[in-house]
Protein backbone atom coordinates (compact mmCIF):
# COMPACT_ATOMS: atom_id res chain seq x y z
CA UNK A 1 0.00 0.00 0.00
CA UNK A 2 1.25 3.74 -1.05
CA UNK A 3 1.32 6.07 2.04
CA UNK A 4 1.07 9.53 2.14
CA UNK A 5 4.82 9.73 2.98
CA UNK A 6 5.56 7.69 -0.17
CA UNK A 7 3.76 9.95 -2.89
CA UNK A 8 4.81 13.54 -1.20
CA UNK A 9 8.58 11.83 -1.74
CA UNK A 10 7.73 10.47 -5.41
CA UNK A 11 5.93 14.18 -5.64
CA UNK A 12 8.94 16.26 -4.68
CA UNK A 13 10.72 14.21 -7.78
CA UNK A 14 7.75 14.39 -10.44
CA UNK A 15 8.39 16.95 -13.33
CA UNK A 16 5.74 15.49 -16.08
CA UNK A 17 2.40 17.37 -15.26
CA UNK A 18 0.59 14.64 -15.79
CA UNK A 19 2.65 12.58 -12.96
CA UNK A 20 2.34 15.72 -10.91
CA UNK A 21 -1.83 15.62 -10.93
CA UNK A 22 -1.64 11.93 -10.29
CA UNK A 23 0.58 11.96 -7.03
CA UNK A 24 -1.81 15.06 -5.86
CA UNK A 25 -4.67 12.76 -6.98
CA UNK A 26 -3.58 10.10 -4.67
CA UNK A 27 -2.91 12.48 -1.58
CA UNK A 28 -6.23 13.73 -1.76
CA UNK A 29 -7.69 10.13 -2.18
CA UNK A 30 -6.06 9.54 1.56
CA UNK A 31 -6.68 13.64 3.08
CA UNK A 32 -10.56 12.58 2.01
CA UNK A 33 -11.56 9.95 4.24
CA UNK A 34 -11.75 9.71 8.04
CA UNK A 35 -12.04 6.37 8.01
CA UNK A 36 -15.29 6.68 9.88
CA UNK A 37 -18.84 6.08 7.59
CA UNK A 38 -20.88 8.69 9.52
CA UNK A 39 -18.02 11.59 9.18
CA UNK A 40 -17.06 10.46 5.70
CA UNK A 41 -21.14 11.43 4.94
CA UNK A 42 -20.91 15.28 6.73
CA UNK A 43 -17.55 15.32 4.67
CA UNK A 44 -19.62 14.70 1.96
CA UNK A 45 -22.50 16.44 2.36
CA UNK A 46 -20.51 19.50 2.93
CA UNK A 47 -18.14 19.14 -0.55
CA UNK A 48 -21.88 19.15 -2.43
CA UNK A 49 -22.95 22.33 -0.20
CA UNK A 50 -19.87 24.24 -1.42
CA UNK A 51 -20.09 23.29 -4.90
CA UNK A 52 -23.74 24.02 -4.74
CA UNK A 53 -22.89 27.65 -3.10
CA UNK A 54 -24.37 26.93 -0.14
CA UNK A 55 -21.32 27.93 2.12
CA UNK A 56 -23.68 28.31 5.36
CA UNK A 57 -24.38 24.26 5.02
CA UNK A 58 -21.10 23.30 4.15
CA UNK A 59 -19.52 25.37 7.01
CA UNK A 60 -21.95 23.98 9.25
CA UNK A 61 -20.79 19.83 8.23
CA UNK A 62 -16.69 20.69 8.63
CA UNK A 63 -17.80 22.20 11.28
CA UNK A 64 -18.96 19.08 12.61
CA UNK A 65 -16.38 17.43 11.36
CA UNK A 66 -13.77 19.47 13.33
CA UNK A 67 -15.80 19.23 16.41
CA UNK A 68 -15.63 15.18 16.37
CA UNK A 69 -12.38 14.72 14.65
CA UNK A 70 -10.21 18.14 15.37
CA UNK A 71 -7.02 15.89 14.11
CA UNK A 72 -8.51 15.45 10.68
CA UNK A 73 -6.61 18.26 8.46
CA UNK A 74 -9.16 18.29 5.46
CA UNK A 75 -11.88 18.96 7.55
CA UNK A 76 -10.44 22.02 8.43
CA UNK A 77 -8.94 22.98 5.20
CA UNK A 78 -12.47 22.77 3.08
CA UNK A 79 -13.89 24.80 6.09
CA UNK A 80 -10.98 27.48 5.04
CA UNK A 81 -12.19 26.90 1.54
CA UNK A 82 -16.24 27.40 2.84
CA UNK A 83 -15.04 30.66 4.47
CA UNK A 84 -12.86 32.04 1.45
CA UNK A 85 -15.44 31.24 -0.66
CA UNK A 86 -18.33 33.36 1.30
CA UNK A 87 -15.75 36.01 1.64
CA UNK A 88 -14.56 35.51 5.28
CA UNK A 89 -10.84 36.08 4.44
CA UNK A 90 -9.75 36.38 8.38
CA UNK A 91 -11.34 32.99 9.13
CA UNK A 92 -10.26 31.04 6.23
CA UNK A 93 -6.85 32.40 7.00
CA UNK A 94 -7.13 31.13 10.76
CA UNK A 95 -8.67 27.43 9.37
CA UNK A 96 -5.35 27.24 6.85
CA UNK A 97 -3.02 27.47 9.90
CA UNK A 98 -5.20 24.61 11.44
CA UNK A 99 -4.57 22.72 8.55
CA UNK A 100 -1.27 22.99 8.24
CA UNK A 101 -0.55 22.22 12.14
CA UNK A 102 -1.96 19.07 11.34
CA UNK A 103 -0.81 18.85 7.97
CA UNK A 104 2.32 20.92 6.77
CA UNK A 105 2.57 19.48 3.65
CA UNK A 106 -1.16 20.35 2.74
CA UNK A 107 -0.28 21.94 -1.32
CA UNK A 108 -4.30 22.87 -1.06
CA UNK A 109 -3.89 25.15 1.90
CA UNK A 110 -0.64 26.43 0.99
CA UNK A 111 -2.32 27.39 -2.67
CA UNK A 112 -4.93 28.96 -1.07
CA UNK A 113 -2.75 30.88 1.56
CA UNK A 114 -1.04 32.07 -1.55
CA UNK A 115 -4.13 33.52 -3.36
CA UNK A 116 -5.28 35.64 -0.31
CA UNK A 117 -2.15 37.22 0.61
CA UNK A 118 -1.81 38.17 -3.13
CA UNK A 119 -5.23 39.31 -3.02
CA UNK A 120 -4.46 41.54 -0.07
CA UNK A 121 -0.76 42.94 -1.46
CA UNK A 122 1.18 40.51 0.80
CA UNK A 123 4.00 39.76 -2.03
CA UNK A 124 6.49 39.50 0.39
CA UNK A 125 4.15 36.81 3.19
CA UNK A 126 3.27 35.22 -0.76
CA UNK A 127 6.72 34.77 -1.70
CA UNK A 128 7.63 33.39 1.70
CA UNK A 129 4.64 30.60 0.85
CA UNK A 130 5.19 29.90 -2.44
CA UNK A 131 9.05 28.50 -0.82
CA UNK A 132 7.35 25.94 1.24
CA UNK A 133 5.17 24.83 -1.75
CA UNK A 134 8.40 24.12 -3.58
CA UNK A 135 10.10 22.35 -0.83
CA UNK A 136 7.09 19.95 -1.07
CA UNK A 137 6.39 20.02 -5.08
CA UNK A 138 8.92 21.97 -7.05
CA UNK A 139 7.13 21.72 -9.91
CA UNK A 140 3.66 22.15 -8.82
CA UNK A 141 1.97 23.78 -11.70
CA UNK A 142 2.47 27.91 -12.22
CA UNK A 143 4.64 27.61 -9.26
CA UNK A 144 8.23 29.14 -11.29
CA UNK A 145 6.03 31.46 -13.19
CA UNK A 146 4.49 32.85 -9.51
CA UNK A 147 7.92 32.76 -7.92
CA UNK A 148 9.62 34.69 -10.78
CA UNK A 149 6.72 37.17 -10.18
CA UNK A 150 6.79 37.48 -6.76
CA UNK A 151 10.25 38.10 -6.86
CA UNK A 152 9.91 40.77 -9.45
CA UNK A 153 7.79 42.39 -7.47
CA UNK A 154 9.41 42.55 -4.22
CA UNK A 155 13.17 42.43 -5.62
CA UNK A 156 13.87 39.26 -3.85
CA UNK A 157 16.27 36.29 -4.58
CA UNK A 158 15.30 33.03 -4.91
Amino acid sequence: MTTLDDLFARLQEAEVPAEIEALQSGIWQIWLTTHDHALDKHLEAGMRALSAGDYTRAIADFTYLIDHRPEFAEGWNKRATAYYMRGEYRASLLDIAETLRREPRHFGALSGWVAMLRMLGEDRSALRVLRRLAKICPHFPGLQSQLRDLRDRTDEDY
